[in-house]
């Protein structure tokens, strides 16, 4: 069973940084691509950052420039390193995966989220 497991997030002070990480695991064949999404208070949940497995990025243009996403395809695993944090960046932030399971199909994947808090 596929499982997305999250890490990193926290309070911290505008203009701080915060790196998130996200592990994927369990019967994958093939992934597609991972990124992160976010969903603040009483609003929808908006793509923050994409990369497929060719290494092509997609940023949300609020975050360009100061967030960064990253791949280690040895081990499934996306991070997001996230600089210059806003007010406006708070929110949970969910780790996504496009990926074939092994016997199965190509699905979406959800990880449980994780909360990120700027604020002084």
């Amino acid at each position: 069973q596929v499982q997305l497991v999250e890490s990193g997030g926290g309070l911290v002070q505008p203009g701080g940084s915060l790196r998130l990480s996200c592990a994927a695991s369990g019967g994958i064949r093939n992934i597609y691509a991972m990124g992160w999404y976010r969903q603040a208070p009483g609003k929808q949940r908006e793509l923050v950052a994409t990369m497929t497995s060719q290494g092509m990025t997609n940023y949300e243009d609020s975050v360009k420039g100061r967030f960064t996403i990253s791949r280690d395809y040895s081990k499934n695993i996306v991070a997001l390193q996230m600089n210059s944090l806003k007010p406006e960046d708070t929110a949970v932030y969910f780790c996504n995966a496009d990926l074939w399971v092994w016997g199965g199909t190509r699905n979406d994947y959800w990880g449980q989220g994780t909360q990120v808090t700027v604020s002084s």
